[in-house]
């Protein structure tokens, strides 16, 4: 029996460019769909650019109409002020599934390495690297895409087990 193909968007946070990747899982089968960035204005004020992103998030899930939609955690710097406008922007990357009543799984950056690359602390050219060789039509042209991408592969490696734990939890 095999199980149905579920479209995956991954979403890798930014304020200043948002990347976004979909695919196609079919058991363990991955296969490419599109990437690409999200971009607001550096001219316009903080609600403006948070603007920018939405309508951009809001139209990928339009297009594309992923089942599940994964997206990577804030990486905390030593920045206060640039790590809170990250954050700004991750809240409408979680904000954006959500009101199209999405299931949104989140990943901390070392985890998406580690599943994709095998390293917990690899450098975006080989996060670039791997994307490409896992999925061979991909073609990212930023590493803000390829990061994306990394990140729906994470969550086509770990949907399964979260859903296993999520029912054991409810039968507890």
């Amino acid at each position: 029996m095999t199980k149905p193909a579920i479209r995956i968007l991954g979403i890798d946070p930014g304020l200043r460019k948002t990347g976004w990747g979909v695919v196609v899982c079919e058991g363990t089968r991955l296969a490419f769909v599109a990437c690409g960035c999200v971009t607001s204005s550096d001219k316009l004020p903080l609600a403006e650019r948070l603007r920018e992103l939405h309508d951009g998030l809001s139209a990928i899930v339009c297009e594309h109409g992923p089942d599940e939609v994964a997206v990577e955690e804030t990486f905390v710097n030593k920045d206060a002020q640039a790590t809170l406008k990250l954050g700004h922007a991750r809240a409408v990357a979680l904000l954006v599934p959500a009101l199209a009543g999405l299931p949104v799984a989140e990943y901390a950056a070392n985890l998406v390495k580690k599943t994709v690359v095998g390293i917990g602390h690899a450098e975006k050219a080989q996060v670039l690297a791997m994307v490409r060789v896992l999925l061979p039509k991909a073609a990212p042209e930023t590493a803000d895409a390829a990061d994306a991408l990394a990140v729906a592969i994470t969550h086509a490696q770990h949907r399964q087990a979260r859903a296993l734990r999520a029912a054991a939890m409810m039968r507890a």
